[in-house]
């Protein structure tokens, strides 16, 4: 596998939004530490689900991943935030145990991860943490909202990169009880809060007739805590623009009509959702983290030229369906086009590329 140690170089002034002029990139070594989603030449939904278990020196090496982008993001998270309140952060009254669940769960995973960015102290319920790469230094009481500014999961994914939606268990099924979405695609947290698992997934084509939901509940519902799963999945956006929610679709949809062949490799990024999933132990609730990556089909030629083939063959034999209800119509085939410049069509290794085996970035 590709050696990716290099400690990242952390980024503070990165910009996710047209009015900053989307001043996002990714260094080499950012991109070839991504959770790069395609096993094969050919791509189709399935569950995916592994354990998640250390792997590798990239983005599977931590519990919650943190790459050289994590100040810029939290920074982008606030200010999503402070212009749309009420729109990307939402917890159901009866979620608060989940809250400090989710809480403990990222504060340890990152105190025992990043030992040289983040420390937690704990003196039975008095908590001390410390986040030296946001300049953090607070006191409060574990299972008190009274001690912190922030309810609970606010404050904790408000220092976090990715997404975060809480289900609950009810009766056989998951609802979605929470969620800090200010990096969410294409569908509204407002909207879904309260749903039931068949329903917020209804719209993906294909899952139902292949029996992925089914399968994919059954084995949620039976996931203990202390043993976590995951899997990756992926769309494509044009521009590095992190949210790309339902409430602001006038604002970012009409981005799909500019690409064309010869603008692509700039304009076109691969959008990786890692997808960590955790039992909670207190409430039982399972916190459905998507951490996500974003990469422009130009860096990926320069610096993964292998990833780059890859994406082109899964891309340019994606069933239409799927084409469609990614929203990659208008701009699909200028995508296919423009990678194939770079595919010589030599063979590739199969599997993911935190196997041993699996396909790595290429030189």
């Amino acid at each position: 596998m590709t050696d990716t140690t290099v400690p990242p170089v952390f980024k503070t002034d990165e910009t996710y939004t047209p009015e900053g002029k989307y001043t996002f990139a990714n260094s080499r070594e950012g991109v070839r530490r991504l959770p790069f989603p395609f096993p094969d030449d050919e791509y189709m939904y399935s569950m995916n689900l592994e354990p998640h278990v250390p792997a590798g020196e990239g983005a599977m090496r931590a519990a919650f991943d943190i790459d050289e982008h994590y100040v810029s993001e939290c920074r982008h998270r606030v200010q999503m935030l402070e212009e749309m309140p009420g729109v990307h952060y939402v917890a159901l009254p009866h979620m608060m145990e989940a809250q400090w669940d989710l809480l403990e769960l990222l504060f340890e995973s990152y105190a025992r991860d990043y030992p040289e960015h983040f420390s937690l102290t704990k003196n039975g319920n008095e908590w001390h943490w410390q986040n030296r790469l946001l300049g953090i230094d607070d006191t409060f009481t574990f299972g008190d909202p009274s001690t912190l500014t922030l309810e609970p999961m606010e404050y904790a994914t408000r220092q976090a990169q990715g997404e975060f939606v809480v289900l609950e268990e009810r009766d056989g099924d998951l609802v979605i009880g929470a969620g800090m979405t200010t990096q969410r695609a294409d569908y509204s947290l407002r909207f879904n809060v309260g749903m039931r698992f068949f329903e917020f997934h209804g719209p993906v084509p294909k899952l139902h007739e292949m029996g992925i939901l089914d399968r994919a509940l059954k084995f949620l519902l039976r996931m203990k805590p202390g043993h976590p799963v995951r899997r990756v999945n992926w769309t494509l956006t044009v521009n590095p623009r992190l949210e790309t929610s339902v409430e602001t679709l006038p604002d970012w949809a009409p981005d799909r009509a500019t690409v064309t062949e010869e603008n692509a490799g700039d304009l076109v990024h691969l959008r990786i959702e890692l997808q960590p999933l955790h039992r909670l132990p207190r409430s039982n609730a399972i916190v459905f983290p998507v951490r996500t990556y974003l990469v422009s089909l130009a860096e990926m030629v320069e610096h993964a030229p292998d990833w780059a083939k890859r994406l082109h063959r899964a891309l340019a034999t994606l069933d239409p369906a799927l084409v469609d209800y990614k929203g990659l119509t208008r701009y699909h085939e200028a995508a296919v086009r423009w990678l194939a410049q770079y595919d010589d069509g030599a063979p590739l290794a199969t599997g993911y590329p935190w196997a041993d085996s699996g396909i790595q970035p290429g030189d």
